[in-house]
């Protein structure tokens, strides 16, 4: 089955947490601290694998979490990083934020790694929390979440040519002459239900490859057929390959065809008119075929190459893979690719007024703290000791949180809510 749009959530590993430790050690308060830090949590990384050619896997499995970092141990001993977790994506996959809608990367080459979700740091141990003023300290942090997030693949296949047109003009039959793909061929429209592939030979040393897409009929990026499903793979080939059934066998105009086909592309994508197309006009084995070519050729004009084949007797079809060869060593291999970007690089700038930290608000008799610095800092912190929680409530103080609550109403007594948690307000 031939899979190309996938929905996949990943989440990298949290990290380990910091240890409360300290060691006997003569003269040495509590014989000093020995609490080793936590370890980094796995990253969830993408990686091209040009053995796979569709999305298939990730149909039924389709939650990637990384491994947590080991916590940390005593004697100073760092606790151990968690192995990045490597998910095999076939190339030509696009790779979207799915609440934003944002492109995160463009995987089109073999090798090539992204990574989606980060680990979590490790937390401190107490050995890290050592002052002169506090030389003993009971207080370690857990380690940090990792990242997690919706994402959307979006695989577009990466071929060099593009075969297409109405249903039944024959394009499997021409991939099937030109290469090595055995296609379904049948006398009855859209045989073809997902994209084939296959390398085109030219001589020993050079090919392409040439991708039969299905048929695009009118309405094709409303919906209409099956065209909306795989229109999104014509963008990555380097040239169009427009076959026409120039016999009109079905009771169509060749000219009308192209047109149409061609208004379906425009309005799919705008730059698609402008891709490099080379028609081929099938079926001139045909009657009534020479009389369409002419009378096509007048109407086109100079606008378009126009190739006579047939790719049921293979008339004309060498001169026309000759054609498409030389037109593709006039265009870059990654003309119409997206250049691969990561979510350092790719930085977008709005003119917005800037976000304060947290937001808080009373709902009912509760105040509510929300903020992901607030919310990222309560989960890293060990509430099992006292000196922990004076010192998340010290960053509050400082981060102006109380101050909020007060100007909000709150009083001594007051129930203040973070995440899912419940605390008292003291003055």
């Amino acid at each position: 089955m031939f899979v190309d749009v996938v929905s996949i959530f990943v989440k990298g590993g949290n990290g380990g947490n910091g240890m409360v430790a300290f060691r006997r050690e003569k003269y040495v308060p509590d014989g000093g601290p020995a609490g080793g830090d936590g370890g980094k949590g796995g990253d969830v990384v993408l990686e091209v694998d040009e053995g796979l050619r569709t999305l298939m896997d990730f149909r039924y499995n389709k939650h990637f979490k990384a491994k947590n970092g080991e916590n940390g141990r005593s004697k100073g001993q760092h606790g151990k990083g968690a192995p990045d977790l490597v998910v095999k994506v076939p190339p030509g996959t696009l790779v979207k934020d799915e609440a934003s809608s944002r492109v995160i990367a463009d995987l089109v080459k073999h090798g090539q790694r992204i990574v989606v979700a980060k680990g979590g740091r490790g937390g401190r141990g107490n050995i890290r929390f050592a002052t002169p003023q506090n030389p003993a300290p009971y207080i370690a942090e857990n380690g940090e979440p990792g990242e997690e997030r919706h994402l959307t693949l979006e695989l577009k296949v990466l071929a060099d040519v593009g075969l297409v047109g109405f249903p039944s003009v024959g394009k499997s039959t021409l991939l099937s002459v030109v290469s090595a793909a055995k296609p379904k061929i049948a006398d009855y429209h859209f045989t073809t239900l997902s994209p084939n592939l296959g390398v085109v030979r030219v001589d020993d040393m050079k090919g392409f490859v040439m991708a039969d897409l299905p048929g695009l009929i009118e309405g094709a990026h409303q919906g209409v057929g099956l065209g909306h499903q795989f229109l999104r793979h014509i963008e990555r080939t380097r040239v169009i390959v427009h076959v026409i059934d120039m016999a009109g066998s079905e009771g169509r105009n060749p000219y009308e065809d192209y047109l149409k086909i061609n208004t379906e592309l425009k309005l799919y994508d705008y730059r698609l008119e402008e891709r490099p197309q080379i028609i081929a006009a099938n079926k001139m084995d045909l009657p009534g075929a020479e009389e369409n070519l002419q009378k096509f050729r007048q109407q086109v004009g100079d606008e378009v190459p126009v190739y006579p084949i047939s790719a049921a007797t293979k008339q004309g079809v060498k001169e026309l893979v000759f054609a498409i060869y030389e037109l593709l060593e006039t265009i870059p291999e990654d003309a119409f690719l997206l250049t691969p970007v990561t979510d350092e690089q790719h930085v977008t700038y709005t003119f917005e007024e800037e976000q304060p930290d947290f937001r808080v608000y009373r709902e009912n008799d509760i105040f509510v703290v929300e903020g992901e610095k607030i919310e990222r800092l309560f989960k890293m912190t060990n509430f099992n000791y006292d000196e922990g929680a004076r010192r998340f409530a010290r960053i509050l103080r400082k981060m102006g949180v109380e101050d909020e609550l007060r100007r909000l109403g709150a009083t001594d007594g007051d129930t203040v809510r973070i995440l899912d948690y419940e605390f008292e307000f003291i003055e």
